[in-house]
């Protein structure tokens, strides 16, 4: 039988803290073939980062590898010298960082990125080595990459930073390409092309890939096997196709039962109570029995061995072992239905805020006068209806201006133009102290929490904050007693209030930003990404909980996104921007359902799905998206658009309806 690419046989990495040794891996097998796919799944601090550090042999200073070996092709990477190690790093082995910013260096061109690696491991110098950066950029689908070749990381999109990583790390024809969590913070359709693009190269070269992701979706269109990580160890391997017909071990069970999507909206998402355990320790029984809802007594005493489930599918469960011969097994029911009136609504008359022909422009100032040469049209013409207990979904792709518009009506960026309409109040013409009186309707949970909290203030403070601003709540005792019951509401212990925002875990920080917004008694709140850095089981937490919010407070949401999946699971309408402009609206079944424009469809074929039955035929976007600061004439979309004809280029499409909530700007359905 061939050797495997890659093998790593009981690998231990720990990190050295104050409180102990972390156990960030702790002792795990794997093993890749040529050509294959190769996904390491599993929730953040499970291992999966680590694990790619150390292949790589990577790791931060304080980390240290305790025992096992990583082969490579055969050769044993952990007993090479650093200086025999970096001839294989970057050559027949290389990375996808999680962060391309981070990564790429500020001060240095791209084309002397991809130079550097060309002549440390193909030797390649001068006009040798220009052209293959030129076939390289190309190859990774960067457009004129003859002016991209002088230009630095911060003149470049996020997904073209991403694509230069690509072409960096192919630049030593490695063997292995391990790309960790290389689609994350991505826009579907750029996601899409990423993915694609890595699949042709594999097809190209023959390369194997280790993908490191939280992503079921992804993991389904392209991985060969499948391998889930829990709290420093591999818990379940199987082949793609078996794990998504049927994952044996609780965990996995749990983050397929906690992923959104249409078919669930009667219900509340599965959640895994708690959290992955501290790895400062060293564990008797089954890592997960805490968090599981089918452990026994042997779960916390014995710990699991390897177990065939037929066919190459092995799990370490108890589950499965010969412990689960001795008597009856837990079962559990998933089916828990929501709070009343979580389902959809009827629709009401009066809004509760009716925006109309909103416009964002940024002014745009150049020379020593600093005088006015242009503008970048953030939002530009934006109506919108929000109503009562009703959630608007505003999804688009990166720099479409969602999140402005969402700042925007809520009057943190001062419109340049339109109308804001919170009931009866303008919200424009508002100023001072009639505006700070209206805004405690009307709160903001931002995309980052850590970056929204002052890390000096404890959470009892951040929360109050608002509520002394608006003079809600009494005097302080009364005030505390308040704190307390928003913290029991979102989840959290009233103990939280004592203590700073770097304890809590992402998801933890997210329930505090809701209890901050929740304070000042709003009745709009404008979700801006709150679940797209979450792990799907602690996504599933915070849209059970807005949920939960919604139908116990007639809370309305504005949720800016571009998870469709959560789209389809919270919200009851949905409007589609693209650069500054709405091009289609409707309710959720209508626009996800039976989109029409294009941009729409393009947007819907590009969501990884779990099933297979699900995937649409990918909508290729040509290019990137257009500045703002000079959009096409015409059609904003058309450069970009499959279908365009040659007025699209020529004049802007009017609104054209096909229900009374069902509209759309398209010159498809146009005069």
């Amino acid at each position: 039988m061939a050797e495997p690419l890659l093998r790593i046989e009981d690998l231990r990495t720990w990190l050295d803290v104050p409180a102990g040794a972390v156990r960030a891996v702790d002792g795990i097998d794997l093993q890749l073939e040529r050509g294959q796919t190769f996904a390491l799944l599993g929730e953040s601090g499970c291992g999966k980062s680590m694990t790619a550090l150390s292949v790589m042999r990577l790791l931060p200073a304080a980390g240290r590898i305790v025992s096992g070996s990583v082969r490579l092709d055969g050769q044993d990477l952990l007993g090479l010298v650093e200086m025999a190690m970096r001839r294989v790093r970057g050559g027949r082995l290389a990375m996808i960082f999680q962060e391309p910013q981070s990564c790429l260096n500020p001060v240095l061109s791209v084309g002397d990125q991809i130079s550097e690696s060309l002549r440390s491991h193909q030797g390649l110098k001068g006009s040798r080595a220009r052209a293959r950066c030129l076939e390289l950029l190309d190859a990774v689908g960067i457009p004129d990459p003859v002016r991209r070749l002088g230009e630095y990381p911060h003149q470049l999109s996020g997904g073209m930073k991403q694509r230069v990583m690509i072409a960096i790390a192919l630049a030593g024809e490695p063997d292995l390409l391990i790309a960790d969590e290389p689609t994350t913070a991505l826009d579907v359709t750029i996601q899409a092309q990423v993915l694609e693009l890595l699949r042709d190269l594999q097809r190209k070269t023959g390369m194997a890939i280790l993908l490191i992701t939280h992503d079921l979706g992804v993991v389904a269109e392209m991985a060969d096997r499948v391998a889930v990580m829990y709290a420093g160890h591999v818990v379940e391997q199987a082949t793609c196709r078996q794990f998504f017909q049927a994952p044996k071990h609780p965990y996995a069970e749990k983050l397929f039962a906690s992923l959104p999507s249409v078919n669930k909206r009667e219900h509340h998402l599965e959640i895994i109570h708690g959290s992955v355990p501290s790895l400062v320790q060293v564990f008797q029984g089954c890592r997960f029995q805490p968090r599981c809802d089918r452990a026994w007594e042997s779960c916390k005493t014995r710990e699991p061995r390897w177990s065939d489930a037929g066919n190459g599918h092995s799990v370490r469960c108890h589950l499965y072992g010969p412990l689960a011969a001795s008597g009856p097994l837990p079962t559990v029911d998933r089916k828990v239905k929501p709070p009343p009136g979580a389902s959809r609504l009827s629709q009401p008359g009066t809004p509760l805020m009716r925006i109309r022909d909103l416009k964002v422009h940024f002014p745009i100032r150049k020379g020593v006068l600093k005088r006015l040469v242009g503008s970048v049209r953030a939002v530009d013409g934006l109506s919108l209806d929000i109503h009562s207990g009703h959630t608007l979904a505003l999804v688009g792709e990166s720099g479409c201006g969602k999140t402005t518009a969402g700042k925007g009506l809520l009057q943190l960026i001062r419109p340049s133009g339109g109308s804001v309409r919170f009931e009866s109040d303008e919200l424009t013409a508002l100023r001072g102290q009639a505006l700070r009186r209206r805004r405690r309707d009307m709160q903001i949970i931002f995309q980052d929490p850590y970056a929204s909290m002052n890390p000096r203030m404890m959470i009892g403070e951040i929360i109050e904050e608002g509520m002394l601003a608006q003079g809600i709540g009494g005097g302080r005792e009364q005030r505390q007693s308040e704190v307390d019951e928003l913290l029991n509401r979102v989840g959290l212990s009233p103990d939280a209030k004592e203590r700073y925002p770097h304890e809590f875990s992402g998801g933890q920080r997210q329930r505090i930003c809701i209890a901050r917004a929740l304070a000042v008694r709003p009745r709009l709140v404008v979700c801006d990404e709150p679940t797209s850095a979450l792990d799907v089981s602690v996504q599933a937490q915070i849209l059970n909980l807005l949920r939960e919010l919604q139908s116990r407070m007639g809370l309305a949401y504005l949720f800016i996104t571009h998870n469709l999946s959560v789209v389809e699971y919270l919200a009851h309408d949905v409007a589609v921007m693209y650069l500054g402009r709405l091009v289609e609206q409707g309710t959720v079944e209508e626009v996800l359902n039976r989109p029409k424009h294009p941009y729409t469809q393009a947007l819907l074929s590009a969501v990884p799905v779990v099933e297979p039955k699900s995937r649409r035929e990918v909508i290729r976007l040509e290019g990137d998206l257009p500045s703002p600061a000079s959009p096409p004439k015409g059609c904003h979309f058309h450069p970009r658009c499959p279908e365009a004809k040659p007025i699209c280029g020529e004049q802007y499409p009017e609104e054209v309806g096909f229900s009374d909530s069902h509209r759309v700007r398209c010159w498809l359905y146009g005069s």
